[in-house]
């Protein structure tokens, strides 16, 4: 396998790079602590191509494949993980559409998220009583003349108050279990679509977390993404590309977290020298920098194979539970490094460290990505 990236992917990074630096950074810290959802910055993420990395050119994307997206996660996160996590979930929206839409349905809704005319993309899987069970789902969808009524609530839905496309995942053969789910693309704004609370989140404060309400929301017969309980499959293909969105918005937080605690080490002084020359610091840095390195490389495996239309579930969820568990901790030590400093707002370490806890959770649980692990390997080993 070679990871190294050609010229585009690299040009990609480092527009990425340089966009997160020059336009992010400055109000990283001030966004999360207002809560302000950063709508001039993703308009000017779409002009440059970055809410469709991995989406076909005709649409309006990139088309430059899942390595290339995991890099421009791993940047943006460096600065700014609501940013970065905004960016993931409307990739993944436009991505599903550009895969399994209608070329109608592709070029009205791809083509919208990609112009940033959408503002985001949004995902309505979730559900009050159904979260890593999508068999547990209660919002439902019945056919009328001419479409479908949907009705229900959807909840820890990412900007689903801003969003201008969105899949909504809904019943529409209760008898058939999760072959009876089935999903549509709903815009933002429509009649009976509600939003119900928002919630007050540890972290990520500058991307709304939000429940929603679908009060006999009627969309036409086009509104269907594939066909008729289809639903449950194109979540989990989508669930498996977000997987390299999320643990590279993981790494990319934990590599600012190690690149801020390497430069701490070396400034401040104790006991005469500077604290990366005590062994205990030295070895803690040692330990987040080999964490870091082997997560890169198990997300950069999911990507190169989904990049060859390779099988990548097992990979992708190997990529998620090692890397964001591994970010974690290096945040954890980041913070330990810096002391009492690091425990403050004057450092952006406390933000790094309630920013990265939630990738253990969102896109699938780690305990939910250990599971997918075992029954790939026993699958395996059947044959």
């Amino acid at each position: 396998m070679d990871f190294a990236l050609n010229d585009e992917q690299e040009m990609i990074r480092q527009t990425a790079r340089d966009f997160a630096q020059r336009e992010l950074l400055p109000q990283a810290a001030a966004r999360d602590l207002s809560g302000e959802f950063p709508l001039k910055e993703l308009g000017a993420l779409a002009e440059l191509g970055l809410m469709g990395v991995n989406v076909p050119d005709a649409y309006g994307g990139a088309e430059a494949g899942a390595l290339a997206f995991s890099v421009v996660m791993q940047e943006l996160a460096k600065v700014d993980a609501s940013v970065a996590v905004t960016v993931s979930v409307t990739n993944m929206v436009a991505e599903l559409i550009s895969a399994y839409g209608t070329d109608e349905q592709k070029k009205r809704h791809v083509s919208k998220i990609t112009s940033g005319e959408a503002v985001c993309g949004a995902f309505a899987l979730s559900e009050p009583q159904a979260g890593s069970d999508p068999s547990a789902m209660r919002t439902s969808a019945t056919k009328i003349d001419g479409g479908w009524r949907i009705k229900g609530d959807k909840q820890w839905i990412s900007h689903g108050d801003k969003a201008g496309v969105m899949i909504v995942w809904a019943i529409t053969d209760k008898e058939a279990g999760t072959r009876g789910i089935s999903a549509f693309i709903v815009e933002g704004g429509v009649k009976g679509l509600e939003v119900v609370s928002a919630e007050h989140k540890m972290g990520l404060r500058g991307s709304t977390t939000v429940q929603l309400g679908f009060e006999d929301v009627l969309v036409g017969e086009d509104a269907m993404l594939g066909t008729e309980g289809m639903g449950f499959k194109l979540a989990m293909a989508a669930l498996d590309g977000g997987r390299i969105g999320i643990s590279s918005q993981a790494l990319g937080v934990a590599t600012a977290a190690l690149e801020a605690s390497l430069a701490y080490a070396q400034e401040r002084e104790q006991f005469g020298q500077p604290i990366i020359r005590h062994q205990a610091i030295a070895n803690k840095l040692a330990d987040m920098a080999t964490k870091l390195e082997a997560s890169k490389l198990l997300i950069m495996r999911a990507a190169w194979m989904k990049d060859r239309k390779l099988p990548f579930s097992k990979e992708a969820s190997m990529a998620k539970v090692f890397a964001t568990e591994k970010a974690c901790e290096i945040c954890d030590e980041a913070i330990q490094i810096h002391g009492g400093n690091g425990y403050t707002q004057d450092f952006p370490l406390e933000r790094f460290y309630r920013d990265v806890r939630v990738t253990r959770i969102y896109e699938g649980t780690s305990e939910i990505q250990r599971i997918v692990i075992a029954r790939q390997l026993i699958k395996e080993a059947s044959k």
